[in-house]
């Protein structure tokens, strides 16, 4: 997979989580203020690091290495997923926008097994 593109930025799962990360960035700064370095910054925090995780394992040359950066991802947006799911029921954040990053970040851990299974047939050499 790395051979056919030239940069993390051009995975479309990297793109999502960046845009995801930009709109919960956005949400905790009108979280109230007793939040924003409690729940906020774990949101903020959490939803950045699943992108750098795909960032800082990129082109590694040892392919175990991007997996366990890949798996670090998945963990944040679970952790991600988490923390939204405390904002909603805490009531920062309306039903529709909840739901919305619930498929987005289902869509995004689907899309990141995907990179890890791909990642694995690099290693067995299989397509």
């Amino acid at each position: 997979i790395m051979g056919q593109i030239n940069s993390f930025k051009e995975l479309n799962v990297y793109k999502k989580l960046v845009k995801l990360h930009l709109e919960i960035n956005e949400l905790t700064m009108r979280s109230p203020k007793f939040e924003m370095f409690e729940l906020g910054s774990q949101m903020r925090r959490s939803s950045n690091s699943a992108p750098a995780n795909i960032a800082e394992g990129w082109n590694n040359k040892h392919i175990n290495i991007y997996t366990d950066c890949v798996n670090r991802a998945l963990g944040e947006v679970h952790e991600t997923q988490h923390h939204l799911d405390i904002a909603f029921k805490k009531k920062y954040l309306i039903k529709t926008k909840y739901d919305n990053f619930t498929l987005e970040y289902n869509e995004c851990g689907r899309m990141l097994k995907g990179l890890l299974r791909s990642l694995d047939n690099i290693k067995t050499g299989s397509k």
